[in-house]
């Protein structure tokens, strides 16, 4: 059965302009991440060749993008008067913590609890919003809005990266299509682990697949692969470094429950059991996976960059009262 897919053809208006720009035009209410992961997984096209953001367009040129035509089209969510109306809440309303930045690139520590973007069923303010409000008019240079290059949950913490301009995104995302930049999260799971370090390749399902492509195509089963260290062996739970060569979506936290260690506090897959006992005990009241470390070259101007987001206090209270020690902690 074929994939589902929208077209639309390049007026003589659209000519010369760059194909991400047509595109975020004709579909709003794609938030700008999944629109990059559209060109990472090579699901748009260009008169049948894969498109690149930065592909020029041409009159009569055939843009085609392929996925579910309702979830494409939808509308970005506004409220009245055109405006999304925020509900006050104490995490979108600290500071933003800025770890780097220059002229075109930024890195922030976002905090858990905060989406990253707007989206159905988000009523606070989001990293987007932040970064917004942090840059001001600095946010838009030449049409593009600054904005996320890639996602964390928003029950993750740590280092996210923001791309000031439309080269910057453009080179963040041929980055993390080809597995880099480098990529370090710090989590507390279930149990202790047989071997100190391994790596853990077992494909995941797509989590955006529609139910429409299961349906006609079957499951899309997707590389998935997590190298693990053990950093903190405890008796109950055992603090793990982990580095993911793929970016699939809630990769950690569901390898880790193929390996019979859920990560502490997860309320999606992890053990709802274990999750209470640590609160009780401990008082872990969030899930415990946090972006330590990004590593990559400069998208631009190549100069190597390390940047790091410390531990929460929260996480680094709960490891204390637990006795665990480890790289983790200091």
């Amino acid at each position: 059965m074929p994939i589902p897919q929208i077209e639309r053809t390049a007026s003589e208006d659209a000519a010369g302009q760059r194909l991400d720009k047509f595109i975020r035009k004709w579909l709003p209410g794609v938030p700008l991440s999944h629109l990059f992961k559209l060109f990472r997984t090579k699901r748009v096209r260009v008169n049948g060749a894969r498109g690149y953001p930065e592909t020029l367009l041409q009159a009569g040129d055939v843009v085609v993008v392929k996925g579910d035509a309702a979830e494409l089209m939808k509308p970005p969510p506004v409220r009245p008067g055109g405006e999304r109306v925020l509900r006050p809440n104490a995490i979108a309303d600290a500071p933003l913590k800025v770890l780097y930045e220059d002229k075109v690139l930024m890195a922030v520590d976002k905090p858990a609890g905060l989406a990253v973007h707007p989206g159905s069923g988000i009523e606070c303010a989001t990293l987007v919003d932040l970064v917004k409000d942090y840059l001001g008019p600095r946010a838009v240079r030449n049409d593009f809005t600054a904005s996320p290059a890639h996602r964390l949950d928003m029950d993750t913490s740590g280092v996210i990266l923001i791309a000031k301009t439309r080269p910057c995104m453009a080179a963040l995302t041929e980055m993390f299509t080809h597995g880099h930049p480098d990529k370090s999260y710090l989590t507390l799971v279930k149990g202790n682990f047989t071997r100190p370090k391994g790596v853990i390749d077992i494909p995941l399902a797509e989590h955006e697949q529609s139910s429409r492509s299961r349906a006609m195509n079957g499951v899309n089963m997707q590389t998935a692969v997590t190298r693990y260290r053990v950093i903190g062996p405890g008796a109950m739970a055992s603090l793990v470094e982990c580095k993911i060569e793929t970016g699939r979506t809630h990769q950690i936290r569901r390898h880790m429950v193929a390996m019979g260690h859920p990560v502490a506090g997860d309320r999606r897959h992890g053990d709802f059991a274990f999750n209470r006992e640590l609160k009780a005990q401990f008082g872990l009241k969030r899930m415990f996976l946090h972006a330590r470390r990004i590593v990559l070259k400069h998208p631009l101007n190549g100069t190597p960059l390390t940047i790091e987001a410390p531990l929460p206090d929260e996480l680094r209270n709960v490891l204390a009262a637990m006795g665990l020690e480890g790289e983790g902690i200091r």
